[in-house]
């Protein structure tokens, strides 16, 4: 018989990129799309996934964590990562202090941002932008 793994399921979004997030029972390894964060390249990008990992503190080496990203760029998918990961770090954990700890450090990490793309609207190339008109 196999023992059953604590398992917790976690999405992030952010613009358009959205992150799926698996917290399990684990060595404190991280695969994105199927790619140790270590090979994950912009640094910055790698930097930002981490920090929420990093933020947890003793939590770090029982957990294994598994994110699926897709849409938008590679900033929004790291920050909708990061959001992701804090999430499911305070799901699995059910821990206050750590939710706040998250608070405290970044609030975007578990309330995200709503700002989104306007709408195109008639009349002109973009949402506010209008054909230039001139009288004479």
């Amino acid at each position: 018989m196999s023992v059953k793994k604590k398992t917790v399921l976690a999405t992030g979004k952010r613009k358009t990129s959205v992150a799926r997030v698996v917290v399990s029972d684990g060595q404190g390894r991280i695969r994105i799309n199927n790619v140790p964060i270590n090979l994950i390249t912009p640094f910055m990008a790698r930097e930002k996934i981490i920090e929420a990992f990093m933020i947890a503190g003793d939590y770090r080496e029982r957990v294994d964590i598994q994110i699926k990203t897709h849409g938008g760029g590679v900033m929004g998918q790291a920050e909708a990562a990061r959001m992701g990961i804090a999430q499911g770090m305070v799901k699995f954990t059910k821990s206050k202090r750590l939710k706040a700890k998250y608070i405290e450090y970044d609030r975007t990490m578990l309330a995200g941002d709503a700002r989104r793309k306007e709408a195109k609207k008639f009349g002109g190339p973009s949402a506010r932008r209008k054909k230039q008109k001139s009288y004479r």
